[in-house]
Formats: structure tokens, sequence, C-alpha cells
């Protein structure tokens, strides 16, 4: 079965907001085939559907810390309000307000991101608890090899410079 979006393309607007992982209301829009504010006056006019634990609307700050992700913004690109977003029941719930094949195949497919994503993460977490165990059952002839292996485990940081010139003190 080829999938309508590929998951990869839906991992990258997950975000990590207030303890969630959510999905802003733009990327869902983009991803249902559909405006913005269509989605948001169906999620308004059934409010009831969407409790705080699926769906809250973003606070200025965080809205200011995202868009410094999203780069120079566009003219009529984004919206004059602070966005929605959803977490994953909010978006089970959004299959049910938007009534479109599409709607339901994307869900789908969200839904399968998430949960690879949790699977991903439960791993990493199993991978970090089994080291820990080894390198106490072992001693520390080892501790190089575990030492190697948390460092493999790290995220990777960024290693750009600064772009530009710098003007020396004085001059």
């Amino acid at each position: 079965m080829k999938e309508l979006i590929p998951v990869e393309i839906i991992e990258r607007k997950i975000y990590l907001l207030r303890g969630h992982k959510v999905l802003l209301d733009s990327d869902l829009a983009e991803l249902y085939g559909v405006e913005v504010k269509q989605l948001k006056r169906q999620v308004r006019r059934n409010i009831k559907r969407f409790p705080e634990d699926f769906m809250f609307e973003l606070q200025k700050e965080e809205y200011e810390s995202l868009r410094s992700h999203f780069g120079t913004l566009k003219r009529g690109e984004h919206s004059k309000y602070l966005p929605y977003a959803f977490t994953e029941q909010g978006v089970a719930m959004l299959s049910s307000v938007l009534n479109s094949d599409r709607a339901i195949e994307v869900n789908i497919q969200i839904m399968r991101a998430l949960v690879k994503l949790r699977e991903l993460i439960a791993t990493h977490k199993d991978l970090a608890r089994k080291l820990s165990d080894m390198e106490k059952k072992y001693d520390t002839q080892f501790k190089v090899v575990f030492d190697a292996i948390r460092q493999l485990m790290k995220p990777e940081e960024s290693k750009k410079g600064k772009i530009g010139f710098r003007r020396e003190p004085g001059k």
C-alpha cells in the first residue's frame, strides 16, 4: 500500500510542547489538504470534543520560539492568530470533525508516526538502562567502551560556526 504522505514528513512536523508531542494546526491543515481557517472553524464548531489535553492554543512566547525555527516569515503565509497545538488524542478527534477520506487516511499515518516515535524513545531508554546494568556488572577495564557507546547515543550537536566577520576590539 502506497503512503499518502511519507512518515518522515509527518515526523518533522511533530514538536514537543508542554511535555506533549503535538502537531500545529497549520501543519495539520497542510497534511489534510484544507485551509487553516477551515480546520480552525471545524474545531471551534466542535469545541467540546477538544479539551485541553487534546488541544491548546500556543502562548505568544511558545509561538515566537517556534517561529525562530521556521526562519523568515513570508507575507500572508502565517496567521496573525496564535496557532492551536493538537496532541495525539486531538489529532485522533480531528478525524471525526473533518469528514473526508483524505483526513481519515492522513490520521492513520499520523497515528503510525506517533507510535513509531514512542517505540523509538522506549527503545533508547531501554538501551541506556541495559548499558548501565552492564557497566555495573563489569569492571573498569570496559569503562572506555561504555563511555564510547554513551557518546554515540548522544544526539548530534550543531557544529556550525557563526557566519559573518568579527571585528577585532579597538579597531
